[in-house]
């Protein structure tokens, strides 16, 4: 099978992690999700937007980084703390802190069946999770499926295959299908954490 990879770059990319305080159990800030791609998909493609959930131009895709920065992030939880101040009764939130982190530096490359959707992704630019970290196209490289699963020099990085088999663990909840939880597998090529 014939692809059409476009090939997105950027100084930072942030992938909220669907576990928050306990990301150390899936590391989920290095893949996307089906709910991210899907995301994606729609926002290159808006006549998208009132499909039922599933992937419908994006193929495949492959994410790679320099290395990931640590960053603190101060939160308040949801619920509110009954707690006595000055003899008086009052309502509190207290705050706590996250570290989270970013990619410096990530390289997310997209595999279309079409020519005609790469070039009209590449017309565009997307975010993965978060809409100041912008990823902006480079170029268009025509491959066939079987290079894009074994070409460590041209498609290096992290995948998750959406299936589900022995391999296979819990990635999240779909928000666009129904609280749905999903799952994948994590296919690694090449050197996914690239050098300087």
């Amino acid at each position: 099978m014939k692809y059409y990879v476009v090939k997105y770059t950027g100084p930072f990319g942030f992938i909220k992690p669907w576990t928050a305080v306990r990301d150390s159990e899936t590391f989920s800030q290095q893949f996307l999700t089906p709910s991210i791609v899907a995301g994606i998909e729609r926002k290159l493609f808006p006549e998208l937007l009132s499909s039922p959930f599933a992937l419908h131009k994006i193929k495949r895709h492959r994410l790679a980084y320099i290395q990931m920065s640590a960053q603190q992030e101060q939160i308040q939880p949801k619920g509110w703390n009954s707690k006595r101040i000055n003899k008086k009764q009052a309502a509190i939130r207290d705050y706590s802190i996250l570290t989270r982190s970013i990619l410096l530096n990530p390289t997310l490359q997209l595999a279309f069946k079409t020519r005609q959707d790469a070039e009209i992704a590449f017309q565009q630019h997307i975010c993965l999770a978060r809409n100041e970290d912008v990823l902006l196209p480079t170029e268009i490289i025509n491959t066939t499926e079987e290079d894009f699963d074994k070409n460590e020099e041209l498609f290096p990085g992290y995948e998750l295959i959406f299936e589900k088999n022995e391999a296979s663990f819990l990635v999240g909840y779909n928000r666009f299908d129904e609280g749905r939880p999903m799952y994948g597998w994590l296919k690694v090529l090449g050197t996914p954490v690239k050098s300087f």
